[in-house]
Formats: C-alpha cells, structure tokens, sequence
C-alpha cells in the first residue's frame, strides 16, 4: 500500500526545535525517515533533540540561529545544505508574542515580534528556496496561527496577529512565484497548544478565554498538529500551495 505520507530519506530544516512544537515537528519527521537540520538559538537544548532525532536512526545537524539575524538564518542553512546535500522540506516554526495592550506596547516589543515572526520567516524562505528553485522540488511549511484570519477577544493580540496575518500572504506570495518551481508554501495554523511561548503569557482569564471560545473546550494535545504538518510537507499535497490549514479546535467556525 502506498504511503502518501512518505518523507523517509528526505532533508528536513526545522526552527524553533530546541522545544514545544518545533521539537515535536523534528521528532515526528524523524520518526517517518528523514533527516532533520535543527535550529534555534539554545545549542545545549538543540544538543539533547539531536540525541532524541537520531536515537530514531536518522541524521541530525544542530545549526545554532536566531531567527531575526539574516547573516545566522544563511549561516544555517548553507551549514543545512552542506552536510545533508540538499534540504527537501522547510518548517518555519519559530515565533515571539506579547500580551501588553497595544498602548502600553513599546518599540522594542514590536519590532522583536515582527522581526521574529516576520522578517525571519521570509529570510529563511528566501535562502531555502534558492536551493528548492535550483533543484525543481522544495515543501515550505511556515508555522502560522488562527491569528491568522482572527483575534481573541479580552487578550491584546496586535502584534501577534500582525505578523502571523503577514506570514499567510507572505506564503501566498511566494506560492504564487515558486509554483512552475515544483516548490509549495502552505501555512499551518494551530489554535492554541502548550508551549513555552504560550506558558509565559498564561494566566486563569487566558485558560477561561480558551475553555469558552474554543468549540472543543481545551487546547490542542501534544501530537495533534503532526498529522497535518506531514500532510504539507509530504507529496500527499503536491497541489497543494498558498493555503492555510487550521487546527484549532473549531475557533475559526464560530
């Protein structure tokens, strides 16, 4: 029987892997076969992924990067190329957000969001596709939100939904450019799931705000986000480009 899913042998680069979803993304493609390059900017937390990646009997290369530096995301990526050959697939996991209303917001605030969220996924898609256009295949996964398309009532999300808004037509754009490329850029968008970002603007009015806007009650569970990141990064979407795909729990239907 065919698998659809099929990544086994294939080059990944995963950001935002040293924790949460970026982790979990790394973890999930290794299981399935492929090679991962994994970066962010804590190297002694990329160390003990790379020890879990390559326990599953895949390769595994640490590129220390921060996101928001475009001469470290070319660093990386050249570092990604050199010792796996070629990268196949792109997931742009990693993120910044705040919850200061936006009056109270200062510069610095912003422009890290922004840069992190924004800035860093194109430079990181610039420098990856190159080498997909190059070599006529390419599967760019930007990790974006249901902040996407809405906000949260009560919890100030200006920046936050700036950016991820700008992340799904940033995609849609470079969709648009690579297609005759045999590259596709699509966006996951989660609702809300555990992560340290996530934890460090936590308090009980945020729990209740994601207890009663969400249809199913609760956030997403460790997992739930895998299915769906393989469907995007596998050949199983090969006409598939431009796209959001939101695994929120039903936040988006009401």
């Amino acid at each position: 029987m065919k698998n659809y899913f099929d990544v086994s042998g294939k080059n990944a680069i995963v950001t935002g892997a040293s924790s949460g979803l970026g982790r979990q993304f790394a973890l999930c493609l290794a299981e399935q076969g492929a090679n991962v390059a994994i970066c962010a900017r804590r190297v002694e937390r990329l160390e003990q992924v790379k020890q879990e990646v390559e326990a599953l009997g895949v390769r595994c290369v640490v590129c220390p990067c921060d996101v928001s530096q475009p001469e470290q995301v070319k660093a990386a990526v050249d570092k990604a190329v050199a010792e796996l050959g070629r990268i196949d697939i792109l997931i742009k996991n990693a993120g910044a957000g705040f919850s200061t209303p936006a009056v109270d917001a200062t510069d610095e605030d912003w422009e890290h969001v922004i840069d992190t969220n924004v800035n860093g996924v194109f430079w990181f898609c610039r420098e990856v596709g190159r080498h997909m256009v190059k070599q006529g295949y390419g599967k760019i996964v930007n990790i974006g939100s249901f902040h996407c398309q809405v906000t949260m009532n009560g919890v100030p999300r200006s920046a936050y939904s700036t950016s991820k808004g700008a992340v799904l037509m940033m995609s849609r754009a470079l969709a648009s450019e690579w297609a005759k490329d045999g590259v596709t850029v699509n966006v996951l968008g989660p609702g809300y799931f555990e992560s340290e970002m996530a934890a460090a603007v936590t308090d009980q009015a945020y729990e209740d705000g994601i207890r009663n806007g969400c249809p199913m009650g609760r956030r997403g569970n460790p997992g739930e986000l895998n299915g769906a990141m393989l469907f995007l990064a596998s050949d199983a979407s090969s006409y598939v480009t431009g796209q959001l795909l939101l695994v929120d729990g039903g936040w988006t239907i009401v």
